[in-house]
């Protein structure tokens, strides 16, 4: 027959009200550990941690102080708070205060800031430059893969000497660099043809609120510029870029680049009329040849000619034709210099490709 009390091992039950583990831990005078009461304070105590429950250890604190003592829930007290056991001296060192570890701070940093910095040997640093199939490639001439593959035919030179080996470092700051002779823009510069439609303005940006050339190039990466100009009612060709050398030597009369225009005029016109444009019309300001005339395209009295020349003035075309007796209905310029307009379609903006903008850097000697 079972006891009530005991169980076969000899333990108390722990079902029920009745816990004899409780009423012994009570007889021998040891209180639970939520009724244990925490010294806050340096006096009055011998104790330290949980008291013996004697009544020399003071009044009983309610829950608050015990919390502040370090009771479940609560935070525990530096240790110098409490006097060490058996009445000894505090062997804890007291807290420095914070104006002095900020003082310290200070110090150091004044210390090391102006410190020189030592410069690793150029053996143990980075090279210098980068590596020349990287440049080729970031610049459009292809894959690294296929970048190699033009060093290794000996088709690219940097500052006028064939590169055949791999690796070579370079500065696309400051060295030419070819493929097959014609420059790359290596640096960041931007090249664009537009076919610009009649009635634009050919500025960036225009005042009056007319529509214009910077219309056609919003939400730009860098401020760009037109080459030269064309008339408002003129259609064609016109180039935009951010290298301003290219810009200036492209519409410079020195390097002579030439431009094709196709005009709509009325006939019958006389066989003499290309010969009297090419050795000259007198105009306001001055002579105006054109490098070339032909005729293109008639139907009945509706002639479509194509005049090619390297001037730049203001109207030109228009005043040649006209002073010539064929003043001109509508006109669109084909090409500039090297860079041709081809199927492009009116109002459209295209990215100049490695190979056109060598050409046009070839054309004026950069």
């Amino acid at each position: 027959m079972r006891s009530s009390g005991r169980n076969s091992s000899g333990r108390g039950n722990y079902r029920g009200a009745g816990n004899k583990r409780d009423e012994k831990q009570q007889r021998a005078g040891r209180p639970r550990p939520e009724e244990r009461r925490y010294d806050v304070g340096g006096s009055g105590s011998g104790g330290s941690g949980g008291g013996s429950g004697s009544g020399s250890e003071g009044p009983r604190k309610g829950r608050g102080a015990a919390a502040r003592g370090g009771a479940k829930g609560g935070p525990k007290q530096s240790p110098r708070q409490s006097p060490q056991r058996g009445g000894g001296r505090d062997r804890t060192a007291p807290a420095r205060p914070r104006e002095y570890d900020a003082r310290i701070e200070e110090r150091n940093r004044e210390r090391y800031a102006n410190k020189p910095q030592v410069k690793t040997p150029k053996t143990f640093g980075e090279q210098e430059g980068e590596r020349l199939q990287k440049v080729l490639a970031r610049a459009g001439m292809g894959s690294r893969r296929a970048c190699e593959e033009l060093i290794d035919a000996g088709r690219v030179e940097v500052n006028g000497k064939i590169v055949i080996e791999q690796g070579v470092r370079v500065d696309p700051e400051k060295d030419e660099i070819k493929v097959d002779g014609l420059t790359v823009a290596t640096q960041s510069y931007l090249f664009f043809a537009l076919n610009k439609p009649a009635g634009v303005v050919s500025t960036m940006e225009d005042p009056d609120g007319r529509q214009c050339l910077g219309d056609y190039v919003t939400n730009r990466e860098t401020r760009l510029f037109h080459v030269g100009r064309l008339d408002t009612e003129t259609e064609g060709i016109i180039l935009l870029t951010n290298h301003g050398e290219l810009a200036h030597r492209l519409t410079h009369p020195r390097y002579g680049v030439q431009k094709t225009y196709l005009a709509a005029i009325q006939g019958p016109i006389p066989r003499d009329l290309g010969k009297r444009l090419k050795s000259g019309i007198q105009l306001e300001d001055g002579y105006a040849r054109a490098d070339s005339f032909k005729v293109v395209e008639q139907t009945g009295k509706n002639y479509l000619v194509e005049v090619t020349l390297h001037e730049g003035r203001k109207h030109i075309v228009r005043r040649m034709l006209a002073e010539a007796g064929f003043p001109v209905d509508k006109l669109v310029r084909t090409s500039f210099g090297p860079i041709t307009l081809g199927d492009q379609k009116s109002g459209w903006l295209r990215r100049l490709t490695n190979t056109e903008v060598g050409m046009l850097m070839k054309e004026v000697g950069l």
